[in-house]
């Protein structure tokens, strides 16, 4: 990766990552390198998943009961921990989603105050 990909690249403000890894695993199972993946696929590569963040999220989610693990076998025949949605795990999913909205719409009317204003 060159320095300026480095440079572009965003810092995940705390407990972001658990947000990002419900709303990956909302569609299905995945395994972890594949939740890494889809995260940086679906930013445009401007956010990385390392494996020390992410597991460790993981982990966290396993204990408060959001995911499930379980085994599997990847699409290359190797053996996976795929991590699966609770049902409770959605409810955070929702109410997290909903948090994240606030935060940002609020970040928003601090960064462009004219457009609120009515002001070009």
């Amino acid at each position: 990766m060159s320095t300026k990909e480095q440079e572009e690249r965003v810092e995940l403000l705390q407990g972001t990552l658990d947000l990002l890894i419900l709303r990956t695993l909302q569609p299905g199972p995945t395994h972890g390198h594949a939740i890494a993946k889809a995260i940086e696929l679906r930013s445009d590569d401007v956010l990385q998943v390392e494996e020390g963040s992410l597991y460790p999220a993981l982990h966290r989610l396993i204990k408060r009961r959001w995911i499930t693990v379980e085994a599997g076998t990847s699409e290359n025949n190797r053996r996976a921990k795929f991590y699966r949605l609770t049902p409770k795990g959605r409810r955070q999913l929702q109410f997290e989603t909903r948090k994240w909205d606030k935060l940002t719409g609020a970040i928003a009317r601090i960064l462009s105050p004219r457009e609120q204003e009515g002001q070009p």
